[in-house]
């Protein structure tokens, strides 16, 4: 059984997360560099959440994985969000 100050501190690690990779979203779409190493590492970042809540959520009661399920939803919705924006505006243009 997961903890209450487990769940608590994935939770706050996700939303740490979810603010870093937001904030080098709206970076990107400012300046345009779609593929600075602080945008993979905040792909990354939102990745390892997604795996930490998938193991948490395994040990975790219904009440717990409510929780879980929610933060996870948005976790995943920033990850699609800033896939597609790598998908807008590709590494190599297929024009020389």
């Amino acid at each position: 059984m997961a903890t209450r100050q487990s769940i608590e501190d994935c939770i706050n690690r996700c939303e740490s997360a979810i603010l870093f990779a937001n904030g080098q979203f709206t970076e990107a779409n400012k300046q345009e560099h779609y593929y600075d190493v602080e945008f993979s590492e905040a792909q990354q970042g939102l990745e390892n959440a997604v795996q930490e809540l998938e193991k948490l959520t395994d040990s975790s009661n219904a009440q717990q994985r409510e929780q879980l399920h929610r933060i996870r939803l948005k976790v995943q919705q920033l990850q699609n969000k800033m896939i597609l924006q790598n998908h807008d505006h590709p590494l190599y243009s297929t024009w020389h």
